[in-house]
């Protein structure tokens, strides 16, 4: 090339996904039918009446023109009443919500709003690789904390505190977790939030996956004092089957809201407002929406249990979300290899857990984003070769 790119893009790879997606699309090229059960990508429809909405509203031609930053007012206090029916979370509407084109959006946002140069990150390990990407493509230092087994998953404070954080500016969360699938509970979330108001740091928990095969919401929000402290990212990708509508949120204080906003202005031009109010739609889903989703999650996890039994894994029955997370036989070289093989033999493709860290070397997460017609043929297709080593 004869134009350099920026040196940013030194500290980030190709997101492994795409990579792999690529390799698949290459073998389904060659006939061969791969069943992919890596990517959390729902496979459902939203509820009827928010496609309805969405095709009624996009026919309107004043519904076309630019849209507020902030998003709708009927949008914000959507959001602001599933807050408070599903998490027992009080939200000002008005200047505690800022709506988002998905939430992966507002990691890069918030991180734009408050990391310098220099700045430090804390980052779990495993976990989601965009927020060490952000935080390295915009020069901050990531600093990972180990989550393990033997923890709950759950961040070891103790031993955090034992080390310097001055320069410690946010530390990202995820309960329930991906890739862990543990939930949350209250007292780790009062953990959290007295850890940021001893250390100045920013608590942002990534909080997608409330609902799916999870009948207890939590929020980071609703620990007394956390609102000073710390920021909630929700979506609707997973939990109302909206995820290429790229539909998400961020809460949190006034003034923090109001900086992730500064940059985001500059971002966009607003959202579509027929998506809005699609999301408005979403948002109004009765409690029975999300028990009609479970039940069907619910018999695709028997049958993942028993492609994870099959290959020697050991893995809790206790996990939420859309993925189940387990450990790898003892014998097994490493969890890419373990993946490589099965895709290679049985056509069938786990995601490996050494992307999520090295914490995640010695497990592998299966997506329940599959029809169970499929999770059974590829049930039977490992059956058939079980052959790992």
């Amino acid at each position: 090339m004869k134009i350099k790119t920026a040196n940013r893009l030194n500290v980030v790879s190709e997101y492994y996904f795409s990579r792999k997606l690529k390799e698949i699309a290459a073998l389904r090229k060659q006939g061969i039918d791969v069943i992919n059960l890596g990517i959390g990508s729902p496979d459902m429809a939203p509820a009827k009446a928010v496609i309805e909405t969405m095709a009624r509203e996009s026919h309107n031609s004043e519904n076309h023109a630019y849209q507020s930053y902030s998003g709708l007012p009927t949008l914000r206090e959507a959001y602001a009443k599933w807050y408070g029916d599903f998490f027992g979370v009080v939200l000002n509407p008005d200047n505690e919500i800022l709506p988002l084109m998905g939430s992966k959006e507002g990691i890069m946002h918030v991180s734009m709003a408050f990391l310098n140069p220099g700045d430090e990150v804390l980052v779990p390990n495993p976990g989601y690789p965009a927020y060490a990407a952000v935080a390295r493509l915009l020069g901050a230092k990531v600093r990972y904390f180990d989550l393990t087994e033997e923890n709950h998953w759950y961040p070891d404070l103790n031993v955090l505190e034992k080390v310097d954080l001055s320069g410690v500016k946010i530390m990202w969360v995820n309960y329930p977790n991906m890739p862990t699938g543990v939930k949350a509970s209250a007292e780790l979330f009062a953990s959290l939030t007295a850890f940021g108001h001893r250390h100045n740091i920013l608590i942002v928990n990534d909080n997608p996956y409330s609902f799916i095969l999870n009948e207890e919401q939590l929020s980071l929000l609703s620990i007394p004092g956390a609102k000073a402290v710390a920021m909630e990212l929700n979506s609707l990708s997973k939990s109302h089957n909206m995820a290429g509508w790229r539909l998400g949120m961020l809460a949190g204080h006034p003034e923090y809201v109001k900086a992730v906003l500064q940059v985001k202005s500059n971002m966009d031009s607003g959202m579509f407002k027929p998506l809005q109010l699609a999301a408005v739609k979403a948002l109004e889903q009765p409690q029975s929406w999300y028990h009609g989703l479970n039940e069907i999650y619910r018999e695709r996890r028997k049958v993942a249990f028993e492609i994870l039994g099959t290959l020697g894994c050991t893995f809790s029955k206790t996990q939420v979300g859309m993925f189940v997370w387990a450990k790898i036989p003892e014998e097994s070289a490493g969890s890419e290899q373990f993946s490589d093989i099965i895709l290679k033999n049985s056509h069938v493709f786990l995601t490996p857990g050494f992307i999520f860290g090295p914490a995640g070397g010695r497990y592998i997460r299966l997506s329940l984003c599959t029809k169970k017609i499929r999770l059974l043929e590829a049930a039977s297709r490992i059956k058939e070769k079980i052959n790992i080593k």
